[in-house]
């Protein structure tokens, strides 16, 4: 079940620990994603902390907001990109987009495997895709105090494996958010070395959330395929042509 936006909002734009988390994980994207000139960016669930870097340059920035979480609009102060939207059902058009952003959508999700084919379907090709879920192995998904404690955790594996059952060919995948998830002073400042150092050694620090890159995987044609016969031409009058 998807979460309030309103209880997202408070976390992200009003909590420490929000700020601090939102802030990790846009660094990861930003990494991957340096730029996006020109190109239509999406982003569902509650994607849109992670793509105001994007604003700037892209052709257009959309955030979607599934109906049974709600939707604020966004950004502050400047044009509402935000719609509200049916979780199966985007008003995009078929391979519209260049790159899409899931966070807070897949794992909270009573849909999941149509929610895989509409990113499917609005993936235009060569663009790509990023889920960020909450990591099975990390503290994050095992506390109710932050949005990433709702829903189901995944492991790389798992996530992979759905991804290719839906068309997907994973590209990438990595963590973050290797800072505990406590409002405890000492962590939050420390937040930056904390991650950095996770990024290094993350066979022994589990990050909060795994992020998942993959690409759109063009289907082949159904049905069998029938060739042709080449055609024998007729020599019924070879005789006459050629006389012995």
């Amino acid at each position: 079940m998807h979460l309030d936006v309103q209880d997202l909002r408070n976390f992200y734009y009003r909590s420490t620990l929000g700020r601090a988390a939102q802030a990790a994980i846009r660094t990861r994207l930003v990494e991957l994603w340096p730029e996006a000139k020109g190109q239509t960016v999406a982003g569902f669930g509650f994607a849109v902390p992670l793509l105001r870097p994007y604003l700037a340059d892209a052709r257009r920035v959309i955030g979607l907001m599934p109906g049974p979480q709600g939707v604020m609009p966004w950004p502050a102060g400047m044009p509402n990109v935000s719609v509200l939207t049916e979780e199966t059902m985007w008003p995009i058009e078929t391979g519209h987009i260049d790159k899409l952003v899931v966070m807070h959508g897949l794992e909270t999700s009573e849909r999941p495997s149509q929610l895989l084919d509409e990113c499917w379907r609005v993936l235009g090709p060569g663009g790509r895709v990023l889920f960020v879920v909450p990591n099975r192995a990390g503290f994050w998904s095992r506390s109710d105090r932050t949005p990433f404690g709702f829903g189901r955790p995944y492991t790389a594996g798992q996530l992979e494996s759905q991804l290719r059952e839906h068309h997907f060919a994973p590209e990438k995948h990595f963590s973050a958010l290797y800072l505990p998830p406590t409002y405890r002073r000492f962590w939050l400042k420390s937040g930056g070395l904390i991650e950095k150092t996770g990024q290094r050694i993350p066979t022994v620090m589990a990050g909060g959330v795994l992020m998942v890159e993959a690409s759109k995987h063009i289907r082949p044609p159904s049905g069998s395929v029938t060739k042709d016969a080449a055609k024998r031409p007729i020599k019924a009058l070879d005789g006459l042509l050629k006389p012995a």
